[in-house]
């Protein structure tokens, strides 16, 4: 990457850095349960609106992680000029923040900046110190469950609900309008369903050519935000999310630091977002990954058991585009998020199944997408795709267990591969990656449901 001074004027395209990005504060609307968030780039003022159920009738917990849902919403409109200060202004704050905000973003842009060529290390000043803990009481066994109606999310509602606990699935919506990929996965669960509302503004989405700077923002933190603020308002024990081991593992490196498109799913993430939220709540709802600890191929075997929801799941990008006239129906089975996702079934699954979910359109009958297995196997000089995909030794995984299938025997392109796979050298396991492979968050009240073994 470059270094890139702020108000160094753009080249025909790439548009020039702004100087300043200032909280400017937020409100609650307490007859239409909004959260409105106020943000300044410059002399550009950017609002955002969230909508939640109960937001009218929060308390000072309520209030408390509202605050927790603006600090890390700004960061969508921050990527727009990337300047070198970030003021929080009169934003309340408690010390320790500031370094959970350097790294949110700083890894959470960390592809954003390659993508643009320029460095981030902002510097973050201002804010108002927020006092002590507020308090807290939630209910027993309640947990909310973010879902996306892809197979992790899937795994971890069936795996929480075998507790015999009382889960919510937690959706949030842009704009006006559900996601039906969502909607139709949801509806199999037969679980009720809290759904939050976030309006970006307008003028983000759409940008003059050159005018603003563009790319992925750490989505995934900021929703993990907004569920937090539903968890408070309900009465929830837990926000219990469904990111896996492969989600902490990096993309590519870059002067020796680590750039992962999945750095707020990992880890890292999930372990200073827990320490933010023992700061601001005396006893704050749980935050944890049920799955931290297993690979794909281990939530996939889970998966294949729960055939109900294989004719609605869903987890191709495209069907979640900002804009709804963009978003498909069905898997586009070209990206790789459906190359990923079918090699990984393909393990456990047969191949007119797939066939079958993927509308005929199934990646590994494709030969003109080759390449990109290539790359997800770790076989060319691309590193891993910038996309929510496994580990390379997941992928060759998979591919040993798909081989062995009867029903890939004669597969030319799954065939294909393995000779690829074979002739590199590479080295490749599968009994490793299914056994628990780290450490987890799992609290003792839901550690039954984390043991996918």
């Amino acid at each position: 990457m470059t270094t890139e001074q702020a108000g160094v004027v753009g080249s025909a395209n790439r548009p020039a850095r702004a100087s300043r990005f200032l909280y400017e504060g937020y409100e609650i609307d307490w007859k239409t349960d909004r959260l409105i968030c106020r943000y300044r780039l410059d002399d550009r003022l950017f609002q955002e609106i969230i909508s939640v159920k109960g937001l009218g009738r929060a308390g000072a917990a309520g209030r408390e992680a509202a605050r927790l849902v603006f600090l890390l919403a700004g960061v969508s409109y921050y990527k727009a000029g990337a300047p070198p200060v970030i003021d929080l202004g009169s934003t309340e704050f408690r010390e320790p923040e500031r370094q959970f905000l350097a790294a949110f973003y700083t890894e959470g842009l960390g592809e954003f900046a390659l993508r643009n060529g320029i460095e981030l290390n902002p510097q973050i000043v201002g804010g108002v110190d927020a006092g002590a803990q507020v308090r807290f009481s939630p209910g027993v066994k309640r947990p909310l469950v973010p879902f996306g109606g892809g197979l992790d999310s899937i795994v971890t509602v069936e795996a929480v609900r075998a507790l015999q606990a009382n889960p919510s699935l937690f959706v949030v919506s842009s704009g006006r309008q559900s996601f039906a990929a969502i909607d139709e996965a949801a509806a199999v669960s037969g679980l009720p369903m809290v759904t939050a509302r976030r309006e970006l503004d307008p003028d983000i989405l759409r940008p003059a050519p050159g005018e603003r700077f563009n790319g992925h923002v750490p989505i995934t933190g900021i929703i993990s935000s907004i569920a937090v603020l539903a968890a408070v308002l309900g009465g929830h024990d837990a926000v219990i999310m469904s990111n896996e081991w492969s989600a902490s593992v990096g993309n590519t490196e870059v002067n020796g630091r680590q750039i992962n498109h999945q750095y707020s799913k990992s880890v890292e993430f999930e372990n200073s977002f827990r320490e933010v939220l023992r700061g601001a709540f005396d006893a704050p709802p749980e935050y944890f990954s049920l799955l931290r600890s297993w690979s794909t191929l281990s939530i996939a075997e889970r998966f294949a058991t729960l055939t109900a929801y294989h004719p609605v799941f869903h987890s191709c990008n495209r069907a979640f585009h900002v804009d709804p006239r963009a978003r498909m129906p069905k898997w586009c089975g070209i990206c790789d998020k459906c190359c990923f996702v079918d090699l990984v079934l393909a393990s456990v699954m047969s191949s007119n199944d797939l066939s079958l979910i993927f509308d005929g359109r199934e990646p590994l009958q494709n030969p003109d997408l080759v390449g990109q297995f290539v790359t997800l196997l770790g076989l060319s000089e691309r590193g891993k795709p910038f996309e929510c995909v496994g580990d390379v030794q997941e992928c060759r995984a998979a591919l040993l267990m798909a081989v062995d299938r009867s029903d890939r025997r004669n597969a030319p392109v799954v065939q294909r591969l393995h000779r690829l796979l074979r002739d590199s050298a590479a080295t490749a396991s599968v009994e490793g990656l299914l056994q628990a492979l780290g450490p987890n968050n799992v609290p003792d009240t839901y550690a039954a449901a984390a043991d996918l073994g």
